[in-house]
């Protein structure tokens, strides 16, 4: 099948990757300009297309990049990780649609930065293959997997089993859209929905605010995601960023007023 690749980050990296191992016919790429752009290089070196088959995704909106689309006739397009939003006429030029892989069990977490919503407001995790319509994630669900959010998970290392989650789950539902085997149900319009500005909201940690231990915990695990600052408290003039350490074990012994544990 005719593929357009439209990828961003080590997910899409890696399903390049996966489509370079399997022959899969991708025509051609579109990922982010350099300044949004995350293992950019080594997804085009994993396609391996002349530069004439790649495209900014911040120009699919100009006529001369949307013809050049067209012109290579892709019946599907596949959307890892790729931050702008489509139009209905470029979603149009598909005949087979195009589908998203989304790191969240939808309908929740449609949007950004899942991993964080799913720690914060307890809704369930995991990954979502569905087809692109007119808004943000509200497209027919092909296939889903849930996963576990465990007391010990950070920002960072719910987003890495998100990752991986969603790679195995377009590995296995990629050949039965191939045959058209693939399902397509109606996604619930029920869920929730976040933008990036939403992060504003919880990350200043107000010092003189009555938080319960478990909401407070939640924001400061889930903001946990080095390099990245994270919550904060303000010192002054100052942003004080704070990180949490998890740790799960058994209490060995006690010395003094000391504890030792053992994973």
């Amino acid at each position: 099948m005719r593929t357009l690749l439209l990828a961003n980050n080590w997910l899409g990296w890696q399903v390049a990757r996966w489509f370079t191992e399997r022959g899969d016919d991708v025509v051609g790429l579109v990922i982010h300009p350099p300044e949004r752009r995350k293992y950019g290089e080594e997804i085009r070196e994993s396609l391996n297309l002349p530069p004439e088959r790649v495209f900014d995704g911040s120009q699919l909106q100009r006529p001369e990049v949307v013809r050049g689309v067209a012109s290579l006739r892709p019946e599907i397009g596949v959307s890892v990780l790729f931050g702008y939003i489509l139009r209905p006429e470029f979603i149009g030029m598909f005949p087979r649609g195009i589908i998203n892989l989304h790191p969240s069990y939808l309908p929740y977490n449609r949007g950004t930065h899942p991993n964080v919503w799913s720690i914060v407001e307890g809704t369930p995790a995991g990954a979502t293959l569905h087809y692109l319509d007119h808004g943000v994630d509200t497209g027919d669900i092909i296939a889903q997997r849930q996963i576990a959010v465990e007391a010990v998970d950070t920002g960072e290392s719910l987003y890495r089993k998100l990752e991986r989650l969603c790679l195995d789950l377009f590995r296995e539902t990629w050949p039965l859209l191939l045959t058209g085997r693939a399902t397509r149900q109606p996604q619930p319009t029920s869920g929730t929905c976040h933008r990036a500005k939403d992060l504003e909201r919880i990350e200043e940690i107000d010092l003189d605010r009555k938080y319960t231990a478990r909401d407070l915990l939640n924001v400061l695990r889930a903001r946990t995601f080095p390099p990245y600052a994270g919550a904060f408290f303000r010192d002054g003039e100052r942003k004080v960023y704070v990180r949490v350490q998890l740790l799960t074990g058994e209490i060995t012994e006690r010395e003094g007023n000391e504890s030792r544990i053992r994973d």
